[in-house]
């Protein structure tokens, strides 16, 4: 079964209270947390869509972006991993794939794993 749309108004507003929350200081209620993941990697999804690149946000999502090669079966060739916050300042442009990758924040393997010609995707 395919994932549930997110709709623009509720990923906004997802993200918006994630946003007020970390510059507040406190951590973001979990569903905004989790629906502002999935709305972002939505949006990538849209920007890039293609199946070589295996876009992971765990605990909140997933998403195959990037023309290319598909897989079908065990683990892609070309996986890019990082936790929620650094997903939502790489997406919404707070962070450059540079600064990331520099830092450790983004665990990426594979020759397609570069995602810094697809974000910002900007909600």
């Amino acid at each position: 079964m395919p994932a549930r749309r997110i709709d623009t108004g509720e990923g906004r507003d997802a993200l918006a209270a994630v946003t007020a929350a970390t510059a507040a200081g406190q951590k973001p209620p979990r569903p905004a947390h989790a629906t502002a993941v999935r709305y972002l990697l939505q949006l990538l999804a849209e920007k890039a869509p293609g199946n070589s690149v295996e876009v992971r946000v765990p605990p909140f999502g997933a998403a195959q972006v990037i023309q290319g090669p598909r897989h079908t079966r065990g683990t892609p060739p070309n996986v890019v991993e990082m936790d929620p916050q650094t997903w939502i300042e790489l997406a919404t442009g707070v962070l450059t794939w540079g600064e990331a990758a520099s830092a450790g924040r983004v665990h990426a393997s594979g020759v397609r794993a570069d995602l810094s010609g697809v974000l910002p995707v900007r909600p």
